[in-house]
């Protein structure tokens, strides 16, 4: 009897678990029901696929899309159909909305705006206080929730925790693995007079490695007395990743295309546009951050998608503020530096799938494997572009990476056995859902 599919990928590579070969792969009710030879087969759709790879769903677990409170910047459609764009078929997006993401109402909110309109699946950091961290056990487990984010520095009001008791306080209630920007805010603010009016290059100067460093050591520390997990989130120095490479038993770490591919001489030619926490660094810290990499220090990739409109970032530094977009260019980046034989592609797939999936135990995503959902990145690995503004699918309506060729380009987004993305046209309307994870899962 001939085997039926709700969609064939035929003649592809195929990269998995198997490593990389040409396979086809059928698709039943959303999620992956067959790897191999498929020619006797039928299908209501296939997509042919000869010449191009077939990767596991991209999943960027570091994005901001500003809603609610801050839509002007970006949105959860606008920024869901960045990652589409861009061959993204998961994101978690950050707590420091407005209201910002601490409690159960306020999760459950962003998980209703998301549902059905986001372009991609999607689940919500939520923010750890000095106020909700006798609750954080409860909130890390709830629908829609990706676990718990804590700002040691670079943040104000009510999500900025910079001392070690109200880490503490948080971590010895949490039991999935929490998220961490790690910036000493003491020192931070000791370094203040570092910073130079007009001069974006003072930024990496002002908040430098040292106060990394320090909130790291301090994080690691505080871990091990709470008996925790932990995840770094976007790594910038070279020392960091020397010191994590003794700590992987408590602690992740995560980094971002662009601490990868841009320097402090970047800012003669960019300035604020590439203004981050943490900073962009000189080449060494790049460096170091690609020893992470190819040693397997590094766990996974995020964009740290963090927009704004051009007339804030025109502001005159340190008025600036800090933050790009990124998640459309996440994986036209990588790639070419795929092609540049900086990393494997095999190493990119563990990175960017395989690894969010390890991490923070996705049900049924992250890997090409039979019963788990449909989320396929489709690329063309010869395929030469030039990434401009035009391309953005953000509000924001720019990127750094403006007029910059890259060799590697994502040609398809397929979510839950939909094509939603196809030759750089949104193809499907949204109908994003929230990300299950085999630590929440519901009764």
């Amino acid at each position: 009897m001939t085997a039926t599919f709700d969609l064939i990928l035929k003649g592809g590579t195929v990269v998995n678990h198997d490593g990389a070969g040409v396979r086809d792969v059928g698709v039943r009710d959303g999620r992956i029901a067959a790897i191999g030879d498929l020619r006797q087969a039928s299908a209501a759709e296939t997509i042919e696929c000869r010449g191009l790879h077939i990767l596991p769903g991209v999943v960027d677990s570091q994005v901001h899309f500003r809603e609610p409170g801050l839509e002007h910047k970006e949105d959860l459609e606008t920024g869901s159909r960045a990652a589409v764009l861009g061959g993204v078929t998961a994101v978690f997006e950050m707590p420091n909305t407005n209201p910002l993401t601490t409690s159960e109402e306020a999760l459950a909110d962003k998980v209703a705006r998301g549902t059905n309109r986001m372009h991609c699946d999607f689940a919500f950091w939520v923010g750890g206080t000095r106020e909700n961290a006798k609750d954080v056990a409860e909130l890390e487990r709830l629908p829609g929730a990706a676990g718990i984010k804590v700002f040691m520095g670079s943040s104000t009001g009510d999500l900025l925790v910079e001392d070690d008791e109200g880490v503490r306080s948080i971590l010895k209630n949490t039991r999935r693995r929490a998220a961490f920007h790690s910036e000493d805010e003491f020192r931070l603010r000791e370094r203040l007079g570092e910073r130079i009016e007009g001069d974006p290059s003072s930024h990496p100067v002002w908040r430098d490695e040292i106060a990394a460093l320090l909130c790291t050591e301090r994080l690691v520390r505080i871990a091990r007395e709470a008996r925790a997990r932990i995840h770094v989130l976007h790594i910038s120095t070279a020392e960091e990743i020397d010191f994590l490479e003794h700590h992987k038993d408590v602690a992740s770490c995560e980094a971002t295309p662009h601490h990868l591919t841009l320097s402090s001489e970047d800012y003669a030619t960019l300035g604020n546009l590439i203004q981050m926490n943490p900073p962009v660094r000189d080449a060494r810290h790049r460096d170091g951050v690609w020893h992470g990499i190819s040693q397997g220090i590094v766990d996974v990739l995020g964009s740290d998608h963090a927009p704004h409109t051009l007339a804030e970032k025109a502001k005159p530094y340190p008025a600036s503020p800090s933050g790009m977009t990124g998640v459309q260019t996440l994986v036209p980046i990588m790639l070419d530096h795929v092609n540049a034989g900086k990393l494997t592609l095999e190493r990119f797939v563990d990175l960017s799938s395989h690894g969010p999936q390890r991490l923070f135990g996705m049900a049924r995503k992250g890997r090409i494997a039979a019963g788990y959902d449909a989320d396929f990145t489709v690329v063309d690995m010869k395929r030469r572009e030039t990434i401009t503004n035009e391309q953005a699918g953000s509000r924001a309506g720019w990127t750094p990476y403006d007029g910059r060729e890259v060799k590697g380009w994502p040609v398809g987004t397929i979510i839950r056995g939909t094509r939603v993305m196809w030759e750089g046209e949104i193809v499907a309307p949204g109908r994003g859902q929230p990300v299950l994870f085999s630590e929440a899962l519901p009764a």
